[in-house]
């Protein structure tokens, strides 16, 4: 009998090559500006990228199931090796505590060979669905989740000290995603997370006290109750980051106080910290419903608009294409998330489904956070959107991402149904 050859997901490499067209265009835009022609030739180098990132998601299709989880643990060591040596190249040239040093680039030889907290982000996925795909149960009790907790405890912690706020909420979003996937109760997940909640809500003592009687009935009541010395262990974090919550705010640096300060608040510092969000605002307004035009955009043309061809490109997408723009670039990118979700949940083992779910997570955390502040919903962070923002290395890891996705696609069950999303 012949055996049956495995079936290419056209429909998801289709949606990413529209999502890198539109967005390769959207790049050209932004760098149609007055005074200077320093933008005019990215979307060039961002059409190289593509073509590169195209040809490693074609290697890594080939690769077979079993390499996949093969290599998630040398990737992984691989991505602590080089966040390491980010972080002390940042402590030699003084670089880790300034607002440019987040994303930033590892350099050898005066050769810029990438940003390792991209790579980092499919290491992490990888080793995470590795570890969590050898549960034979659920995991019930805080203990159980020390291995995942360490997987992606290490390069956050790695790349908090780089004061990569962007990132590290990408690896919070993948962590919890995955345990979920992993069928790890809401309950606990909610409990895990509580000393998190605890410090973000600490800046009104009223609010911070019912969620403190919320977490309470929690513990006492809910269906699957942690052991009690979890239990106390946890009211006591959350006690311990109610008080220091103070402290720590005055311990981060003057330009992350003031972003969030300003997210708060942007007329707080209009001409600084509030600049980038009220031009965002502005130029988003003033596209309506169908915007300005393609390359037309006055903010962005005047550069009143700050980082367009990268954070704040969805913003030119809002300015010249306007609201039904805006629309199809969400519709696209949502279509591009439920396609993921489907093939994890096509999946023939644990592994594979977590890892395509740990990538939906990934990226569905860079739209809303991106998408979110640049329109005031979320602090500004310095995050891209994924195919859209110019950047070499997150445009060669999503293709990467869809690479290992039409992999698994491939040896997935029920490749029939999956014609329909």
């Amino acid at each position: 009998m012949q055996r049956a050859r495995p079936t290419t997901d056209w429909q998801l490499i289709g949606i990413a090559c529209v999502l890198s067209v539109f967005g390769l265009l959207m790049v050209y835009s932004a760098g149609q500006v007055e005074r200077t022609q320093a933008f005019e030739h990215l979307w060039r180098k961002q059409l190289v990228w593509i073509v590169a990132g195209v040809t490693g998601a074609y290697l890594v299709s080939r690769a077979s199931q079993r390499f996949l989880e093969w290599v998630a643990v040398p990737a992984y060591v691989l991505a602590l090796v080089l966040l390491t040596a980010l972080l002390i190249k940042g402590v030699g040239t003084g670089g880790a505590g300034s607002a440019k040093s987040t994303q930033s680039w590892l350099t050898v030889a005066g050769y810029r060979i990438g940003q390792p907290s991209e790579f980092a982000k499919v290491a992490v996925v990888m080793m995470l669905a590795k570890v969590v795909s050898t549960w034979r149960e659920a995991a019930d009790s805080l203990r159980d989740l020390w291995k995942p907790i360490v997987v992606v405890g290490i390069p956050w912690a790695l790349i908090i000290l780089q004061h990569d706020l962007g990132t590290s909420m990408v690896l919070v979003g993948i962590f919890f995603a995955m345990l979920y996937w992993g069928g790890v109760s809401w309950t606990l997940l909610l409990l895990l997370a509580s000393p998190a909640i605890s410090l973000i809500l600490a800046f009104s003592t009223g609010i911070w006290g019912a969620w403190f009687l919320i977490l309470l009935a929690i513990i006492v009541w809910a269906p699957k109750r942690p052991y009690v010395v979890e239990g106390v262990v946890i009211v006591f974090a959350n006690v311990v980051m109610g008080v220091v919550a103070p402290v720590l705010w005055n311990k981060i640096q003057p330009y992350q106080r003031d972003r969030l300060l300003s997210f708060i608040n942007p007329a707080f510092d209009p001409k600084n910290a509030g600049y980038h969000l009220l031009q965002s605002q502005v130029a988003i307004g003033s596209g309506g419903w169908a915007g300005k035009g393609f390359t037309l955009g006055t903010q962005k043309r005047l550069l009143f608009l700050p980082e367009q061809h990268t954070d704040f490109i969805f913003t030119v997408i809002g300015e010249e294409l306007g609201f039904i723009g805006i629309t199809l670039a969400l519709a696209i990118l949502c279509v591009l998330l439920l396609r993921t979700v489907r093939i994890a949940m096509r999946s023939l083992d644990p592994f594979s489904g977590l890892v395509a779910f740990g990538l939906a997570a990934a990226w569905c955390v860079h739209i809303a956070v991106n998408v979110g502040m640049t329109v005031g919903l979320m602090p500004i962070t310095g995050i891209p959107l994924p195919f859209f923002s110019y950047g070499g290395s997150f445009m060669l890891v999503c293709w990467i991402a869809v690479g290992i996705l039409v992999r698994i696609s491939a040896s997935g069950r029920g490749r029939a149904d999956m014609l329909a999303i």
